[in-house]
């Protein structure tokens, strides 16, 4: 059974929209991140850090993406658009995290520090695949 996260943008998050070019972008830039602290470190952090390459279905990139795995460990991540976490809730624009069916250990923990580093980008509420809400934007 599949398993679901969601980033939710609310009022005080950094942007209230996002597109999947955009998430495309920031992904490429934890990327480049990741890489630049593997050459002060002396190693390939990039590749360990970030071990996924992006890929779409035709006639489905504006719906969604997903990560396919490039280590025996970790196979695939789909990231999309959702609305408000389940759908019956508030209608507030959110980006979905699913691990589908055949998501490995190496998956989850990747797409948990995935979620919390999206969501400290982009001040947003995180809902993790266990249920738990970290709130990164500012709440009075």
């Amino acid at each position: 059974m599949s398993q679901s996260a969601y980033i939710t943008l609310v009022q005080g998050s950094a942007v209230d929209q996002i597109t999947l070019e955009d998430i495309k972008a920031r992904l490429a830039h934890y990327r480049e991140q990741t890489a630049l602290t593997g050459e002060q470190l002396g190693w390939d952090y990039a590749n360990a850090a970030f071990p996924y390459t992006m890929e779409s279905k035709p006639g489905e990139e504006q719906r969604w993406f997903y990560l396919k795995g490039n280590q025996p460990s970790y196979k695939y991540i789909v990231i999309g658009y959702a609305r408000g976490g389940e759908p019956a809730e508030d209608p507030a624009p959110a980006i979905q995290v699913v691990l589908p069916e055949g998501a490995t250990h190496g998956d989850k923990a990747k797409a948990n520090e995935l979620c919390k580093w999206l969501g400290k980008q982009l001040l947003a509420e995180v809902r993790l695949f266990n249920g738990r809400t970290i709130y990164y934007n500012p709440r009075k």
